[in-house]
């Protein structure tokens, strides 16, 4: 290959230059479609930074491709999320395989329109071809149209020397391991290490380069397992790059790896030499039943299609089935949590980022399988590599929704397992889609490696009333089906080779257990008095008016947490200030004027992002923009909801309650916002305004916070993770991550002690609240109210009944003594058998 003189590219537009970095999109932002730059436009016609030909153009105009005589390719992208507009704004000024020259008008947009109907306007230039490249002009500095600010480097990378950083330097090497070559996921991990580095780095195998900083440059090198692959490096950190990913590439990048030239032995299935795998309870449950192993199958798919426009039908086809099949899921669900679910995954399908990739694919050749499986696979391991587990778990809905669309493309039937009679299955990890699809007849209960108790997988497992547990290690996979299991996901474990006697009392509990619940249920409208005479209020957790109604049939004396994002999320648009106040409204009425309404002002931001609130993506989204600290710095945001809160006054006994709150700035900040709105509609009278207690800062500053709030309601989750440092969702810490572990319970007993010195009531609207076995404790720790998981209100107005209130209180002192949440549990245990006998004995 000869040697090239650099490339130089054009800015498309005049305006503002911003890195990638600051896009307020994943896709673009971790450049997974490519490289570049993006620019804040001030003019409105869009002109090629190249010469060359237009090798795509979106029928909605908002995006281009220009590929030039040496195979550079770049994209230019008008706007965030203007697929939407369907060419509304935008006038195409050249056509498919019109041959450009550097400067020519493209596209003309009308800015205003799509200011006004888009997330954004950005205009991104991307080089999808992977080409390394330098910035001609400082970062965020104006930029003209037609003026150069790209650089770049054409040629063999091996050969090139850099004009200012000197010769490029070379890894011994490395015969690729992974068996299915650098697809998605271990090339997404090669890249986001690459990126860790200044220097220009560049993967090869044989006389192919990619840029080593893009995904889409790595994949097209199309390796295979046994690739001879080098890496090569220019810059100050060359030698620690180079290093580095040599290393990274011989360990298969995070992926389990096949030695090359070794032909690996058949290996049968080992025993496991424990008779107790421990994970994390997902579904609570038991079940005694048989192994049996399922995964889902590889699905093969060409890479190329030599049509394109056929490719693009069979996707959008695709898609269509899909969305039909998702929508007859959230027909015949039988709980609004499921409909939810399916409802995501059809949101999902029309996420323009990931089309967009699809798209952009298939112009480049692709088949339509192909390109739709990379999108996917990229966007799931991105959001799997942003720390957030909630995001992880998204992943998996992403790919989950990525195979049902693939099996569509690929006219490959979307069978179901057959299974045999009492059948605990065993899987790496399952989907949505197919824990739905179980048959309950048949199956007794899952246990899966991976997952977590919030995800989908486990919310639906609830539905079903299948016991499932997650988070087991992997040797689970290497049970034999057939192998006699008891399944006890109460305390997350799994027991092979069960005795009799174990199974015996298996029976013997789960019919006990049946025989408790009819109780509680026909006992569900008394109150929860003990057996001393004191009162104490169960309130429900809530996230929808159905949810609400549900909660007063089962013995509810109130709301004690609406939580309001419910009405945000998994939308485009914010709702606007009717639906909300409709909304609030009805529950409100459902309730009636003598029950308290508690409602929690919005709790996203971090970990739980809204598309239509630009945030900057964070490396640690729990300790990042999230809840009062978010709708602070969008003061409207909070303004509009305080509005829409306040028509529901009158109706019910209306407390607004504001998350994550750490400092008394906050509190008055916000305090005063709400006072103003109250003025503004001329409300006489403000609602009840308290805070979440969960952050530690919080609950140790409680005696500070009390003076200058109505109530305080403790979120024992967030205080949990916050106070032990331990997510709560971590397959490997959640047994440890316990909120009955003595240093949270101090935080919550030193939290009452302020609020009633100043004369405050205090809720606790976390998880523990929904534990029975913690009932008497918070009892005795002093907490007023309680407030619970909609289910779980017959169970916890029961346990109310069957303490004492005396013996809670030394129940609660003994235990913030002790040093460990498995001592308190014990201790706990021993009362709780206690109480319920005693329960019996004056029953009977």
């Amino acid at each position: 290959m000869t040697l090239t003189q650099p490339l130089q590219l054009l800015a498309p537009l005049s305006g503002v230059l911003m890195p990638l970095d600051h896009v307020p999109d994943p896709v673009f932002a971790s450049r997974v479609i490519g490289d570049g730059l993006c620019i804040d436009p001030t003019s409105q016609v869009l002109c090629a930074p190249l010469a060359g030909v237009v090798s795509n153009l979106q029928h909605s105009g908002h995006a281009i491709s220009i590929t030039d005589d040496s195979g550079v390719q770049v994209l230019l992208h008008i706007g965030l999320d203007t697929v939407n507009l369907k060419g509304q704004g935008f006038s195409a000024l050249v056509e498919q395989g019109q041959r450009v020259e550097a400067g020519q008008p493209l596209i003309e947009f009308d800015a205003d329109y799509v200011a006004l109907h888009a997330r954004s306007l950005l205009t991104l230039m991307l080089v999808v071809s992977g080409e390394p490249f330098s910035l001609l002009t400082p970062d965020n500095g104006l930029v003209a149209c037609a003026q150069p600010v790209l650089r770049l480097s054409l040629g063999d990378p091996r050969t090139v020397v850099a004009q200012e950083e000197g010769e490029a330097l070379f890894s011994k090497p490395v015969h690729l391991p992974n068996p299915n070559g650098l697809h998605a996921r271990p090339a997404a991990v090669f890249a986001q290490a690459a990126k860790g580095f200044a220097a220009s780095i560049c993967l090869h195998k044989q006389q192919d380069s990619a840029n080593a900083k893009s995904l889409v440059a790595i994949m097209a090198l199309q390796t295979v397992h046994g690739d001879a692959l080098q890496v090569s490096a220019v810059g100050e950190d060359a030698e620690l790059a180079i290093s580095t990913l040599a290393q990274l590439l011989a360990d298969g990048c995070g992926e389990a790896v096949t030695p090359v030239a070794v032909v690996a032995p058949v290996v049968e299935a080992q025993e496991v030499s424990t008779k107790l795998l421990r994970g994390v309870c997902a579904s609570a449950g038991s079940a005694f039943g048989y192994v049996v192993q399922v995964a889902e199958r590889t699905l093969e798919m060409p890479e190329f299609a030599a049509d394109q426009q056929l490719e693009r039908e069979s996707l959008e086809r695709a898609l269509t089935h899909a969305t039909q099949a998702l929508q007859r899921l959230r027909d015949n669900a039988t709980a609004e949590a499921q409909s939810d679910i399916f409802k995501a995954h059809q949101e999902l399908l029309e996420d323009p980022s990931l089309l967009e990739q699809a798209q952009v694919l298939i112009a480049e050749g692709k088949s339509a399988a192909f390109a739709w499986n990379s999108a996917t696979e990229a966007t799931a391991t991105l959001f799997k590599s942003l720390g957030s587990t909630l995001l992880a778990e998204r992943a998996l809905d992403l790919m989950d929704v990525g195979q049902r669309v693939l099996k569509l493309i690929l006219g490959v039937p979307d069978g179901v397992w057959e299974l045999p009679d009492q059948a605990i299955l065993i899987a790496e990890q399952l989907t949505p889609s197919q824990t739905a699809a179980l048959d309950t007849g048949k199956v007794l209960g899952f246990a899966t490696v991976g997952g977590g108790a919030t995800s989908h997988v486990a919310i639906l497992a609830r539905a079903l009333g299948l016991p499932a547990v997650c988070g087991l290690p992997l040797q689970v996979l290497s049970l034999a089906s057939g192998t006699r299991v008891l399944l006890d996901a109460d305390k997350g474990e799994l027991h092979l080779d069960p005795a009799v006697s174990v199974i015996e009392q298996l029976h013997a509990k789960r019919q006990q257990q049946r025989q408790r619940h009819q109780h509680e249920l026909e006992n569900a409208a008394r109150a929860a008095v003990t057996r001393d005479g004191h009162h104490f209020e169960v309130t429900a957790n809530v996230a929808s008016l159905a949810e609400t109604e549900q909660a007063m049939s089962l013995g509810a004396e109130g709301i004690g947490l609406l939580r309001s994002e419910f009405l945000y999320q998994q939308r485009s648009v914010a709702p606007s200030h009717d639906e909300q106040a409709g909304t609030y409204s009805a529950i409100a009425r459902a309730l009636g004027p003598q029950r308290n309404l508690v409602v929690r002002t919005l709790d996203v931001g971090g970990d739980k992002p809204l598309a239509y609130v630009p945030m900057d993506s964070e490396a640690n989204p729990f300790l990042g923009m999230r809840g009062i600290r978010l709708c602070l710095e969008r003061p409207q945001l909070l303004r509009e909801q305080f509005r829409a809160i306040l028509s529901s006054a009158g109706l019910a006994r209306l407390h607004i309650m504001l998350p994550m709150v750490s400092q008394l700035s906050e509190l008055r900040l916000a305090r005063l916002m709400l006072e103003e709105e109250a003025l503004a509609l001329g409300l006489t009278e403000l609602p009840k305004l308290g805070i979440m207690i969960e952050v530690p800062a919080a609950a140790l500053m409680a005696d500070l916070f009390a003076p200058e709030v109505d109530f305080f309601s403790i979120g024992t989750n967030d205080l949990t993770q916050y106070t032990l440092a331990m997510d709560r969702d971590h397959p490997r810490l959640a047994s440890q991550a316990d909120s009955f572990h003595p240093s949270v319970l101090r935080l919550i007993a030193s939290t009452v002690k302020a609020a009633h010195a100043h004369g405050k009531w205090v809720g606790v609207c976390g998880a523990l609240a929904s534990e029975t076995l913690a009932v008497p404790l918070l009892l005795g720790l002093g907490v007023d109210e309680l407030s619970v998981s909609v289910p779980l209100i017959p169970a916890i107005k029961a346990a109310i009944r069957e303490a004492e209130l005396s013996e809670c209180q030394a129940i609660a002192h003994q235990v913030l003594g002790l040093e460990s949440a498995e001592q308190v549990r014990e201790a706990l245990s021993v009362q709780q058998q206690a109480m319920v006998e005693t329960s019996q004995v004056l029953e009977s």
